[in-house]
């Protein structure tokens, strides 16, 4: 297997003890390690989180480079400063409070050295380890993954790996307040990228409070207006696929919150339970 990296961002608003979990499940835990871990640190945290990642890259088996961004610019900078530092051509994604089950890189690098550009996985989510929450599905092949972007996002973001010079291709992230993954894995899509899916939840997504809320809101809003336009104009939906993202998605982001909760929850459920062929359509 070839060396390979692991992007992992953290913020001031990230726990110490979920961010110590996190960085274990994608070092020691993993039956392929990777090369090196890039963490960076988005803007000052608090002393006791700062501690937390200089004992982690001091005391790492696996070389770690902690990037320390000045100022909290949100997740599309602090990714692209750490693909800027990361050392090799494939790198792998890690959010700072999930969790990478122990065979994920052994079975998502291989894809990436066979020939795909970005692999992502289903995901399950969690609110307390070891409780088994709701299972979150992707698209499997290219082809449904294309059909797929035109309406939603084709791969959970914290599942992916990547090749570094795919993303670069693609004009790396761009600053979209919760949708610039959607928007990077469009235009890679778009640009030929090729793109896989495993049908196995190789990662463990913790459901905080909050969670929910922070789907909504007239700032979200914007950014799906902002989201809906670009793909527009580059040729990525149609007139009537703009039309129809914008008043469901748009119309999602301002429903109560018990209600953005319930219908969330009932299309994931709903995705699970169907045949892999219908899902894809």
């Amino acid at each position: 297997m070839p060396d390979f990296s692991v992007l992992l961002p953290v913020y001031d608003g990230d726990d110490a003890e979920f961010v110590e979990r996190a960085f274990a499940s994608v070092s020691v835990e993993q039956t392929l390690r990777p090369t090196e871990i890039v963490v960076v640190r988005d803007g000052p945290v608090r002393p006791a989180l700062q501690r937390t990642l200089e004992a982690l890259r001091d005391g790492s088996e696996i070389p770690v480079v902690l990037v320390e961004l000045p100022e909290n610019g949100g997740l599309a900078l602090a990714l692209e400063e750490g693909l800027a530092r990361c050392s090799h051509e494939i790198v792998a994604r890690q959010d700072a409070d999930d969790i990478s089950v122990p065979h994920r890189f052994q079975v998502q690098v291989p894809m990436v050295v066979d020939g795909a550009d970005v692999v992502g996985s289903a995901i399950r989510e969690f609110a307390v380890e070891g409780d088994l929450g709701l299972l979150r599905v992707v698209p499997v092949d290219q082809v449904a993954i294309e059909r797929y972007a035109r309406f939603r996002s084709p791969f959970n973001h914290p599942s992916v790996v990547y090749r570094k010079s795919a993303v670069a291709r693609a004009g790396g992230y761009e600053d979209l307040r919760l949708m610039e993954d959607y928007w990077l894995f469009a235009r890679m899509i778009a640009g030929g990228a090729r793109a896989r899916n495993v049908a196995e939840p190789l990662v463990q997504y913790r459901v905080g409070a909050g969670a929910y809320a922070r789907r909504g809101g007239t700032r979200l809003f914007r950014s799906e207006l902002e989201l809906q336009r670009k793909m527009h104009a580059a040729g990525m939906t149609s007139r009537w696929g703009y039309v129809r993202n914008v008043v469901v998605r748009g119309a999602y982001r301002y429903v109560p919150e018990r209600i953005r909760r319930a219908a969330y929850r009932a299309v994931v459920r709903h995705d699970a339970a169907a045949p892999a062929a219908a899902r894809e359509e």
